[in-house]
């Protein structure tokens, strides 16, 4: 089993997807890890050999932010929008998307259930 920055990686999956399991990698980067590598993209994880495993590791040490460092770099790129209460900032701190999408509807994911709340009640008729 392939084991790379704290992550095991899937052992029958091809390498440029197996890869992407990595937080911080996604395709184009693991393209970018196995050309310079020179490992074949269709490689399956479990073909690899140690040299390989190693070439992989260094790239990925040497060059990439991934896993508990990017994690938290990104959160301490939100707090700092917190701390000094930009528009992005208040929208994190309210719940709200952050990136101009509408809030009438959608926008479930950032909001969460929906809290519903009484109509007001007709005035009955005389």
């Amino acid at each position: 089993m392939a084991r790379i920055a704290g992550v095991d990686l899937p052992k029958n999956k091809r390498g440029e997807i197996g890869l992407t399991y990595i937080y911080g990698i996604g395709r184009s980067t693991a393209r970018y890890i196995l050309d310079k590598a020179s490992i074949n993209y269709d490689k399956k994880v479990n073909e690899w050999d140690d040299d390989d495993l190693n070439h992989i590791r260094n790239i990925i040490t040497n060059e990439i932010k991934v896993e508990g460092a990017l994690r938290s770099e990104v959160q301490m790129s939100i707090k700092r929008l917190l701390d000094i209460a930009c528009y992005r900032g208040l929208r994190h701190r309210k719940g709200l998307p952050v990136r101009g999408q509408r809030t009438r509807t959608n926008s479930r994911t950032r909001k969460g259930k929906r809290k519903t709340v009484a109509g007001k009640k007709k005035a009955p008729k005389k």
